[in-house]
């Protein structure tokens, strides 16, 4: 193995940068081109039938069966031209991907031949099989039947040779099994909750949509070292592998030039997603060697998910182009920063304000603030189940370590937000709310340095959930993960907080109170209600986990315990009363999860075993052998005075060995006994709870044995490839 590992390091660092041939002309000129847009619609679409749609796609209109035939016709005609040959429904369903099942065009057409069609009733609906994906018990594996349904509002792409519709899954029983379809429940409720409410500022207003910026993390590997590492190829982590000499400490590989071979991958990729539709805009290198970023423009959180998902999935096949392999877990090595996706989110209405951006004026201001306040509120209300939201088996290496935010959640909200809303809370007269302008400054000494503009706020990297601006942005969200997850859980807090704003608002105006009177007594109550959830420190500190439980905030580290948030009271009566989630469906989602959890950390047991025993414990052996070997022979050569010192640092060697190999032996021993309780416990919930505590746990002690044996065994002996060639290679 080791000549094998030697073979690909080797090949590694001899690799080029894979030429791809640029793109012809900007980035404008083939933006979207893979996609039926709307300039594809208004080009293979009758007139009625483009406008009926684009209605739809606007403001959720249901469309005829007629008009769909007429839309499957020129969808096919567009896709056929660009040069498609089947069809796919598109969808999310549990598993935290997508997934598809490519149909031809073709059909018989009774004479020996085929015609290409595809009808309306195709477009719309598709039966995948619902037993095969997880549903949490809502589908017996007998019981196969699940429906897949058109999301007009997501338009159709295609890739490679296959035109892929965005739809959503549900049971035979109508259940949910997916994240589009609450994902899109929660949107609604949001609009629905958030318009009335703006009604109080600007009775215009007619529509709110919930936007989402998302900044994908990810690390790259030479593909061939990734193919020799077994846990990197069945788990997506190293789990085991000492940290290398130098990493990450000198911080010179954050925002600084990146790699040719990187860049080559990046233009390539960028191309392919433009052509998609993704508006993707920033790309940098990241804190850890080999990681870098990419983010795109805003959109519409519906769009902007799927966008995401198709990413994850594209950056694949465009790194396999460049010998690259992507490593979309959150915590790929040990002793570097892992990976995150920040979510950006935010909320517009249909006249152009942005609600999360202060004002020019106090009415403004005073819709900044009561939307504000009511996110603050949602959030402390539902801490809990918001962390549930971004936790899984991946995430829980990366949260609460010194690069991410902790498993706690609170609000950073910045020096001038905090002491608006401490006046407003500590006074009893309503007055206008006024907030600075950008300050400029000046670089002494400097002159031909323009003036900058400094920010109202500044940034807190600590922070979970931080406002930053004219937004807040949930950091703890995991880089594998769908964004829907967290999505949906802040959507429908906010929504249902938002209701309950609106009715107490209302109910000091029936007795009496102007609405401005009425709408500053209510914040007043929220902002001291919600206090215990904003924190502008070190959220990295020992002492905020401290400060974090006197809050009476949720601080539970452990994943299968933390997912219990999900079955709440609390939280199935929020998700029933925003027609969300109903508590079937949430009960489902919940057993999906652990029994997830459950799965990927058996699989890690089951990879960490297997390394240990036929990878590692047979090339200790051999080296302790050989020193075995070479001490005989010097005891045979000298005698017993003289060859003490030329041994004994051997002998230290070889009783070094002995100790962590037998603590190997011994802990995966213990490992596999614990695995074999777990998997006798009936109860999902218990088991997750067992294969965290007692599983997972013995993960740290077999690695700490494994990477001290890395340190003494001879490094052409070694099996895998280590940080330094994982990490640093170009």
């Amino acid at each position: 193995m080791s000549a094998l590992r030697f073979k690909m390091v080797e090949e590694a660092v001899k690799r080029k940068v894979v030429e791809v041939p640029a793109p012809e002309g900007h980035p404008s000129d083939y933006f979207g081109r893979m996609v039926f847009n709307g300039e594809a619609m208004r080009k293979y679409l009758r007139k009625e039938t483009c406008d009926a749609l684009l209605k739809t796609m606007a403001e959720g209109t249901p469309l005829q069966r007629t008009t769909a035939d007429d839309i499957a016709e020129g969808m096919k005609r567009w896709a056929m031209e660009m040069g498609a040959t089947h069809y796919t429904h598109w969808f999310q369903p549990l598993t935290g991907g997508t997934a598809e099942k490519h149909d031809a065009f073709v059909e018989p057409d009774g004479h020996g031949g085929v015609i290409e069609e595809f009808s309306g009733k195709l477009l719309i609906q598709q039966e995948p099989d619902a037993s095969s994906f997880p549903n949490g018990g809502i589908r017996n594996t007998f019981e196969a039947r699940g429906y897949s349904a058109w999301d007009p509002t997501s338009p159709a792409f295609i890739v490679d040779t296959t035109l892929c519709i965005p739809t959503v899954f549900i049971a035979y029983t109508g259940e949910a099994l997916d994240y589009k379809t609450p994902l899109l429940r929660s949107l609604g409720a949001l609009n629905r909750a958030a318009t009335e409410v703006c009604g109080l500022f600007d009775p215009t207003v007619k529509k709110v949509f919930s936007y989402l910026g998302w900044e994908q993390e990810y690390f790259l590997v030479d593909e061939g070292l990734w193919s020799a590492r077994p846990d990197l190829v069945l788990t997506g982590r190293t789990l085991m592998g000492h940290e290398s000499a130098r990493n990450q400490q000198l911080e010179d590989h954050y925002f600084g030039a990146i790699p040719g071979r990187v860049k080559a991958f990046m233009k390539d990729l960028e191309y392919e997603a433009l052509k998609l539709g993704i508006p993707v805009k920033t790309r940098h290198n990241e804190v850890a060697p080999n990681q870098f970023e990419l983010a795109p423009v805003y959109e519409e959180m519906n769009l902007a998910n799927d966008h995401n998902l198709l990413l994850m999935s594209v950056i694949q096949e465009v790194a396999h182009r460049h010998d690259f392999h992507v490593l979309l877990h959150e915590k790929p090595f040990k002793g570097v920063n892992g990976s995150g996706k920040h979510c950006n989110w935010s909320l517009g209405t249909d006249t152009g304000v942005n609600l999360l951006a202060p004002g020019r004026t106090p009415m403004e201001n005073l819709q900044f603030v009561t939307f504000l306040a009511n996110v603050l509120m949602a959030v402390y209300k539902h801490n809990g189940l918001l962390k549930a939201s971004i936790s899984n088996a991946t995430n829980a290496h990366r949260l609460g370590a010194n690069e991410a935010p902790p498993a706690i959640i609170s609000v950073f909200l910045g020096r001038q937000v905090s002491d608006v809303l401490e006046r407003i809370k500590n006074t009893e007269a309503d007055d206008k709310i006024v907030f600075g302008e950008k300050n400029g400054f000046r670089m002494d000494g400097i002159g031909q340095i323009p003036e900058l503009l400094i920010d109202n706020t500044d940034r807190n990297r600590t922070s979970p959930f931080a406002f930053t601006g004219n937004r807040f942005e949930f950091r703890a969200v995991g880089s594998s993960a769908n964004c829907a997850g967290a999505m949906i859980a802040l959507n429908t807090a906010v929504a249902v907080q938002l209701e309950e704003f609106y009715k107490a608002v209302d109910a000091r105006i029936q007795h009496g109170d102007s609405k401005e009177k009425a709408i500053f007594a209510v914040l007043r109550e929220y902002i001291r209600e919600s206090a215990p959830v904003c924190f502008d420190g070190n959220g990295y500190s020992d002492a905020w986990k401290q400060e974090a439980a006197r809050r009476g905030l949720d601080c539970e580290t452990s994943v299968p315990l933390i997912l219990d948030r999900y079955l709440a009271a609390d939280s199935v009566e929020m998700f029933a009363r925003a027609g969300v989630l109903n508590e079937k469906e949430l009960h489902a989602r919940a057993e999906v999860c652990w029994e997830t959890y459950v799965k990927k950390i058996q699989i890690e047991a089951r990879v960490l075993g297997d390394m240990a025993m036929n990878h590692v414990i047979p090339v200790a052996s051999r080296y302790q052998g050989m020193l075995l070997e070479k001490v005989y022979r010097i005891n045979q050569l000298f005698s017993s005075g003289k060859n003490q010192m030329v041994v004994s640092q051997d002998r230290e060697l070889i009783e070094q060995i002995s100790y962590h190999s037998t603590c190997i032996q011994t802990g995966v021993t213990e490992m596999v006994e614990a695995r074999k309780r777990a998997n006798r416990i009936e109860n999902i919930r218990q088991r997750a709870v067992a294969y965290h505590d007692t599983v997972a746990a013995a993960f740290d002690e077999i690695r700490y044995h494994i990477d001290k044996l890395e340190l003494i065994i001879d490094n052409e002996m070694w099996p895998l490839p280590k940080y330094r060639e994982l990490l640093f290679i170009r």
